[in-house]
Formats: C-alpha cells, sequence, structure tokens
C-alpha cells in the first residue's frame, strides 16, 4: 500500500482560511477544501481499489440496502499520504468540535493530537480503522446516513473527490440533508477533482429564536448518470 507516497499536500491544511471554514460549518454544516491534493495523488489513490492487500473489509452497498456500489476500509498501516491527512486535519478540526459539544452541553472533549484521541477510542474497543475508499459506477448511489462506530464519536469528517465531474463521471453530488425543528433542507455541495468538504457526521448547533438547538446531519451521493467516481473518506473515530 505504499503506491502513494506522502509526498506533500496541494494546498496544506494552513493555507486555507480556518474563520471562514470555521462559519461555513456553523452556518450549513459543510466547508469545503480547494485542492487539498494533486490529480496525480487522487489518481494514485483511486488505482489503489483494485488491489486486495491493505484492506480490513469490502463491502456491497446493495447487499446492506445502503444503496448501490462499493466501499473498502483500509487496515492499519494506512496509506502515507491518508495517514498525514487525518493527523494534520483533526487539530484544525478539534477546536470546533469541541466548541460544538460544549454548545450541545455534551461532556466529551477531545484532545488536539490525533494519536491521543485515538488510544481513548481503542481503550473502548474501538480499535478497527474507518478511512475508506468508495467506487460508484452508472447507477451507484448512496443513500442517507451517518457514520457512526461506536461511543466515541468525532463529529466531523472529511471526504475527497478523487475523479473529474464531468469527465470521468456525471451525477454523483454530494448531498448532505439537515433535520431540525424547522424541518428538512438539502445541501449539495459542488467539488472538483481533489477538492475535499468537511462535514457534520452526526449533529451540530444552530441558533434559534431560544437559544442553541440540535440540528442532525446526514450524507450521500446522487445517482451516477455514467461513468466511474472514486472518493477517499477520513473518518477520525475507529470502529468497534
Amino acid at each position: 500500500m505504499n503506491a502513494v507516497a506522502s509526498q506533500g499536500l496541494a494546498t496544506t491544511p494552513e493555507t486555507y482560511d480556518w474563520p471562514g471554514i470555521e462559519q461555513s460549518l456553523d452556518a450549513q454544516g459543510n466547508a469545503v477544501l480547494p485542492s487539498l491534493l494533486t490529480a496525480g495523488q487522487c489518481d494514485g489513490l483511486a488505482a489503489l481499489y483494485a488491489r486486495e492487500d491493505g484492506y480490513r473489509a469490502r463491502i456491497v452497498m446493495a447487499r446492506h440496502g445502503f444503496g448501490r456500489g462499493e466501499y473498502k476500509y483500509f487496515a492499519y498501516p494506512l496509506p502515507p499520504l491518508l495517514d498525514q491527512l487525518r493527523h494534520a486535519l483533526y487539530p484544525r478540526l478539534a477546536p470546533i468540535a469541541n466548541r460544538w459539544n460544549r454548545q450541545l452541553k455534551i461532556g466529551a472533549q477531545y484532545p488536539h493530537d490525533l494519536d491521543a484521541y485515538l488510544r481513548r477510542c481503542h481503550e473502548a474497543g474501538q480499535t478497527r480503522p474507518t478511512p475508506l475508499i468508495l467506487q460508484y459506477g452508472e447507477g451507484d448511489y448512496n443513500c442517507l446516513h451517518q457514520d457512526l462506530y461506536g461511543d466515541h464519536v468525532f463529529p466531523l469528517q472529511v471526504a475527497i473527490l478523487l475523479s473529474e465531474p464531468g469527465r470521468d463521471f456525471t451525477g454523483g453530488e454530494f448531498i448532505m440533508t439537515e433535520l431540525s425543528n424547522k424541518g428538512h433542507r438539502a445541501d449539495v455541495v459542488a467539488l472538483r477533482k481533489g477538492d475535499a468538504v468537511v462535514f457534520t457526521v452526526n449533529q451540530r448547533p444552530a441558533m434559534g429564536r431560544r437559544g442553541t438547538r440540535k440540528v442532525a446531519m446526514r450524507h450521500g451521493v446522487s445517482r451516477i448518470r455514467s461513468g466511474h467516481r472514486h472518493t477517499v473518506g477520513l473518518i477520525f473515530h475507529d470502529a468497534k
């Protein structure tokens, strides 16, 4: 699984407008990180899907009612580039996650260091790695869902599009829905190859007339009309 080297990101996390990202997460439950990976890095990661080694599980979505398409969970050790990304993004997101929990009156607070948080997960029996790569073909889709794998849940995760819309595939938009006491809302997040979206795993705080209210979020992928689409998902909590 060393085919994708940790050769440097197209855009390092430090260069992004994190106050703006935080504002977008607060307002919409998602934010785009443009050009996080180069085209070459995307192609290298997508090529890993055909390999048999380096994964702990392969899931065919239709067998479980998840939609159509399939995905594979990486085994530890992760490919170096994904391990680098996971460690680089987590410290930027942990302060936002901690503030959200305080606003929602949730007692859990997250350490600044990813390894410290993973130790917490592993001590609770959540030892299986959750980063994954997804593959969709024509007619495939991913039902709206939440990636919850145990009692320990980090409230933000990241998806990186490895394919180019309009060239490699059509359709296949990333979709988020919001459910609150005000009703349902859907958001289509436009991505290009190499872009990442940071988004809510489960719930986020939102301001209402009477103060902070809880908003439940789900995410999915619309039907692929043609071609093939690959995505990498970075989830920061591990699974039981």
